[in-house]
């Protein structure tokens, strides 16, 4: 179950990333404090883990809580048969899951835009949004047991990936009541904060400098260096010409300068694998200082996608094949 991104804001949705360690720590510590008070007057109700979202709604209903909750999406529409026996099923998980993930239905013949983006072919269609990235889970009718362990699945990826734990779920909370605060800020938030602000406002070097800053004090900061190095890649695609590029790349395979820039722009349009492998491939065509400059791309690179992301851990195996 490999995750697509669907950030409105850009290809790489840094402000969706968290440290997956931290945010899990303090998602779990929302969930202890609010099961000590009896669920907590910020707790949501089970009526507010199923919601109908529209185009208008979707970033701030789907992307953005996105980045508390796994958000399964369920493309349905009225006409369609099908969609009637799953949907009821999806909804009945939903509360069962206790808040596990968030379930969105969206209406195909109301939001033409949101199914084309989603290259939904035929209804019903699920997919799922975590962290701002969307993951194709089923299209058709499917069993409650294919449909439990497609779930369980995506609860282990956005705990063990994203650090996701999911709202905490009041029985005796109101439709509506807004949910769990957050832990207090830590000491670096402000400037995270304004390092997303300034991604927001298309000032890469600004961005860049924030994360330093953080990392300066704290240079074991993982939000920073996931951060940095996202906006270190965008700094560095910014004035490229994409076609001299690729091109540039296609007739000079050994070339490590071409080859590294292509891969960038594989990263930024979302290639991943395109990128790692243009680089691997490229560290067994090259010797000393070029290969040591792939190499050390590459490895940027990682911190851009994450440590855990299996796409890196089979990145990393073939890296080391081809060197030693």
């Amino acid at each position: 179950m490999q995750p697509r991104n669907m950030s409105m804001s850009g290809v790489v949705d840094l402000a969706a990333v968290k440290s997956a360690q931290e945010a899990k720590a303090k998602a779990e510590q929302a969930r202890a404090e609010a099961a000590r008070q009896g669920g907590g007057p910020g707790a949501v109700s089970p009526a507010d883990l199923v919601i109908d979202v529209d185009e208008a709604g979707f970033e701030r209903d789907v992307l953005q809580r996105s980045a508390e909750v796994p958000v399964v999406i369920d493309f349905w529409a009225e006409w369609c048969q099908p969609c009637k026996q799953l949907s009821p099923v999806l909804e009945r998980l939903a509360v069962e899951y206790d808040g596990r993930f968030l379930l969105a239905k969206i209406d195909v013949d109301a939001n033409q835009m949101l199914m084309q983006q989603f290259g939904v072919q035929g209804i019903p269609a699920v997919f799922a949004v975590v962290a701002g990235q969307a993951l194709p889970l089923f299209q058709g009718a499917a069993g409650e047991q294919q449909i439990r362990e497609t779930l369980d699945q995506l609860v282990q990826v956005a705990e063990q990936r994203f650090g996701l734990t999911g709202l905490t779920v009041d029985p005796d909370a109101q439709p509506g009541d807004a949910p769990v605060s957050e832990a207090p800020a830590g000491p670096y938030d402000a400037l995270l904060e304004a390092a997303v602000q300034a991604l927001d406002a298309g000032d890469l070097g600004g961005a860049v400098q924030a994360y330093k800053n953080v990392l300066s004090d704290d240079p074991g900061n993982p939000e920073a260096k996931l951060g940095l190095a996202q906006a270190e890649l965008l700094q560095r695609v910014q004035g490229m010409d994409p076609q001299a590029v690729r091109t540039a790349a296609a007739g000079r395979p050994g070339d490590a300068e071409a080859q590294i820039a292509a891969a960038d722009l594989d990263l930024v349009g979302g290639h991943v694998e395109d990128a790692f492998g243009r680089l691997i491939e490229t560290v067994q065509r090259t010797q000393g200082d070029d290969r040591d400059a792939v190499r050390r791309r590459l490895l940027e690179l990682f911190e851009v996608v994450g440590a855990e992301d299996p796409r890196v851990i089979g990145a990393r195996r073939a890296l080391a094949r081809a060197l030693f």
